[in-house]
């Protein structure tokens, strides 16, 4: 549930607003609530020094709060035309063109009170992803947001390391950046090679095909209709979120023309072996298409013995027993299921670097700070640790509510007020 908050010269500028699911507010605090984001009071007490609320990607958990947030924020809100797209349809309702959206376009710098705002493109596993640069007259930080060095993202352009190479000769005073697949070492799989491996198994399935992924990975779901395509099945898309992204694709002009869907409800008078259909609900989530298909309770579909579900997707730390539970529920239907940690072959490629990619990055931007973020401390510290060997003179991590001075390089403790809280969404 990201929420950072850069400071200079009297202003602030936010930059990404996103939520988490099913948490609670506390570390003690046994009740879970449905939606959660990070407490705003710090800036919403502010919000007469607010320039405005920069989008670095169309994830939940940068873009997911918006919403709900927006009326206390009361500021204008950059992000590109994907990611604006899948907001729009956040913001129907009470604050339909109430919110002032701002199309940024990638590499263009953008004036925003005294930041100036550069979107850079990164691969990750949504479309339009990027980092963020911020230049003031107090020096230059590197957001990276979520990214990884992917030569083949399916959709969009391959990283462009070149790039970021030229960072390396701008001074670069911070690099505040991503740390979430830090402890693993070598490099991330890219995206374009679960072709094979996703072909694989759905050329081997006898009847129905059912494949759970996230919804955003537009890439996978246009790898999965190039798949039907080549083996003579439909592709249909089951969830609301899915449906929404598609459609957010489309209207972006990032849908490619060789990939059809099928309406859901024409599935049901399909032979078996000319079905696909790609649902959400790869966390166990008990309200989501798969897990109402592994229950039988999906109104115009059904799946039984004989048939295929592959989870394109790996499991988020602390979904392991639901995904298990509707694993078991899949196999007492005599479903034949396929999980992509559990086959050698590739199926499901991580949107975040590993270390290998870590270190490149610190080399190519050579900022003469790091600041991981993203991951638990852990994580936090394997970054420190890749950025120290790679070059860079300093390494600052902290918590939530510590403050970071990026152009005199220092950690003020527990400076600002923060926490978690409920909220809800129309």
């Amino acid at each position: 549930m990201n929420m950072n908050l850069y400071g200079h010269n009297g202003q602030w500028l936010l930059v990404d607003c996103g939520m988490t699911f099913n948490e609670p507010l506390s570390p003690e605090d046994s009740k879970l609530h449905e939606l959660v984001t990070a407490n705003p009071e710090f800036i919403v007490e502010r919000n007469d020094q607010l320039a405005g609320l920069v989008i670095t990607h169309a994830h939940e958990d940068h873009i997911g709060a918006v919403a709900a947030l927006w009326p206390k924020l009361q500021c204008p809100v950059y992000g590109s035309k994907f990611t604006l797209e899948v907001l729009r349809n956040k913001l129907r309702g009470k604050l339909e063109g109430k919110v002032p959206l701002q199309e940024i376009e990638s590499n263009k710098p953008v004036s925003i009170g005294n930041f100036q705002v550069e979107w850079l493109p990164v691969t990750h596993s949504v479309p339009e992803s990027h980092a963020i640069l911020l230049r003031t007259d107090a020096g230059t930080v590197l957001h990276t947001a979520d990214w990884k060095i992917d030569p083949d993202p399916v959709i969009g352009a391959p990283f462009n390391a070149d790039q970021f190479k030229e960072l390396g000769n701008e001074n670069i005073s911070a690099m505040v950046c991503d740390s979430t697949n830090s402890t693993r070492p070598g490099h991330s799989e890219s995206e374009g090679d679960c072709y094979e491996g996703l072909l694989k198994y759905v050329e081997q399935a006898k009847g129905k095909v059912v494949v759970s992924c996230f919804g955003s990975n537009i890439a996978r779901l246009i790898t999965l209709g190039r798949i039907a395509n080549r083996t003579g099945r439909y592709m249909a898309v089951m969830g609301r979120s899915m449906h929404t992204m598609v459609r957010s694709a489309k209207r972006a002009g990032i849908w490619p023309k060789d990939v059809k869907l099928t309406e859901t409800n024409h599935l049901a008078y399909l032979p078996p072996e000319e079905v696909l259909a790609v649902a959400t609900g790869s966390q166990g989530e008990p309200r989501t298409a798969l897990n109402r298909l592994a229950n039988d309770r999906f109104y115009d579909f059904d799946i039984k013995e004989g048939d295929t579900v592959i989870f394109s997707s790996m499991v988020i730390p602390g979904n392991e027993l639901a995904v298990q539970r509707m694993v078991d529920q899949l196999k007492r239907k005599k479903i034949e299921v396929i999980e992509a940690a559990e086959v050698d072959e590739l199926i499901h490629a991580s949107g975040h670097p590993c270390a290998d990619e870590v270190a490149e990055l610190y080399r190519w931007v050579k900022p003469a700070l790091a600041v991981p973020v993203h991951g638990e401390r852990e994580h936090l510290l394997a970054n420190a640790s890749i950025a120290r060997r790679s070059g860079v003179p300093r390494q600052l991590t902290g918590k939530n509510g510590d403050l970071f001075v990026l152009n005199d390089p220092a950690v003020r403790i527990n400076q600002v007020k923060t926490g978690r809280i409920a909220i809800t969404q129309d």
